[in-house]
């Protein structure tokens, strides 16, 4: 059985596949060197990895209003249409999970959204011009909602999620790559690839990197269960922890066989995985190695990770 603890790896696909895709349960070991792999569940701790066509996506779709910025003026826009099969052409970006962790959110760089299992949809930017593209998504702590933030800043609230404000009319040294929300979804931070933090809402400000000479860029982000510190993550694995966030340690002196592309926490707070975008997991701290994709030849590189 599935714990209420999924630990999901997202892979955005190269190129739309004609035929359509369906979600189904498996275990690695049924997965031929041939095959896209659809949905493989690793352990009973769950490391779930989805190989996306990109235009063969299944999922439960809906439609809600929603509120959104891309200049830092919260406004109200149009959700756009419910992606389901064969809708996405562009790759996906970033990925959320239900409390429950029985479902989950995708999000495209155009802002179309997929939901899946429990998840429902609260809304997209798929029928919006974005100034940026869509670069990470975050959940609201009940699922009610979800924000989608562009490279520039700019955040788009839906369902439940509020929006506290957004770094879309402000002159960026570096593009936005990521987001977390605090523990009870009044606030939220940005970081940027240079380590740059944003606050807004009732998210305190720990500490960034932002005038320190990175040996790789800044490219994910995850906040402790209490909200009062985060971790950051750069492409070669280092680690960065402010505030109440323990370092339990990185991979910033390993030889990787590819980047670095997200990270996740773990459930009590005291570890976090790193995830590569061959699929490869690092478990630090109490964070239960529970298997990876890295030895299975991927279509396309992984590109996020949710806890």
């Amino acid at each position: 059985m599935i714990t209420q603890t999924w630990t999901t790896v997202a892979i955005a696909a190269a190129a739309a596949l004609a035929a359509r895709s369906v979600l189904r349960r498996g275990t690695l070991r049924s997965l031929g060197r041939g095959a896209t792999p659809v949905v493989v569940v690793v352990s009973c701790l769950a490391v779930v990895a989805l190989a996306l066509t990109g235009a063969g996506l299944s999922g439960t779709i809906g439609a809600a209003d929603s509120s959104g910025s891309t200049t830092g003026v919260h406004h109200l826009v149009t959700p756009g249409p419910p992606h389901g099969v064969g809708e996405s052409t562009q790759p996906i970006v970033g990925m959320a999970a239900t409390p429950s962790g029985h479902g989950y959110w995708q999000v495209a760089s155009d802002g179309g959204v997929f939901s899946f299992g429990d998840a429902a949809f609260h809304g997209s930017t798929g029928n919006i011009h974005l100034n940026r593209p869509i670069v990470d998504m975050a959940a609201t702590p009940d699922g009610g909602g979800y924000w989608l933030v562009a490279s520039d800043g700019g955040i788009f609230s839906f369902g439940d999620a509020a929006f506290h404000g957004s770094t879309g009319n402000i002159h960026l040294n570096q593009p936005i790559v990521g987001m977390a929300s605090t523990q009870d979804g009044q606030g939220y931070w940005l970081v940027a690839s240079d380590g740059g933090i944003f606050s807004f809402g009732d998210a305190a400000f720990h500490g960034s990197t932002g005038n320190i000479h990175l040996n790789q860029p800044i490219v994910g982000m995850a906040s402790t269960p209490d909200g009062q510190g985060y971790w950051l993550v750069a492409s070669d694995g280092g680690i960065f922890a402010f505030g109440d966030a323990a370092f339990h340690g990185s991979t910033g002196n390993i030889h990787l066989n590819q980047p670095i592309v997200g990270m996740a926490t773990a459930p009590g707070g005291a570890g976090y995985w790193l995830v590569a975008s061959d699929g490869g997991v690092f478990s630090f701290g109490d964070a239960p190695y529970e298997g990876s994709m890295g030895a299975v030849r991927l279509t396309a590189p992984v590109v996020s990770v949710a806890g």
